[in-house]
């Protein structure tokens, strides 16, 4: 088990560098910076709130803290896609960011429901 939270640890901290590659190259637009603030935000906040889930107190603040995770991966998700439709970046980089962004979504998806029948389970 340990084990698994380290690998998923190790893949948001990996998916906050990815993010900061992708906005130190965006151009210094309006947009650009815009873009870039508000995604260097977004995008690595998930690593360190996936920190913060692991110390919940109790599993409803666990549940909670994964909805933050997941509402950033969101926000991040919408940002990336922005640069690439606009397009301000024209990378393979970026969309393997955005699969990887995706795939992030889904697990964080599945451990909110996961921890949820759980909690179903424990009241009983």
């Amino acid at each position: 088990m340990e084990e698994k939270r380290f690998d998923l640890e190790n893949r948001l901290i990996d998916f906050s560098l990815k993010i900061d590659e992708i906005v130190e190259r965006l151009p210094n637009t309006k947009l650009g910076n815009h873009i870039g603030n508000q995604l260097i935000r977004c995008g690595t906040a998930p690593a360190l709130n996936y920190g913060e889930a692991q110390s919940a107190e109790s599993v409803s603040d666990f549940i909670h803290k994964l909805k933050i995770i997941l509402k950033e991966l969101r926000e991040s998700r919408i940002c990336l896609k922005i640069i690439q439709q606009k397009p301000l970046l024209e990378t393979a980089e970026l969309t393997e960011t955005i699969q990887e962004n995706n795939e992030l979504i889904a697990i964080f998806l599945k451990s909110v429901d996961t921890a949820k029948k759980r909690e179903i389970l424990n009241k009983r």
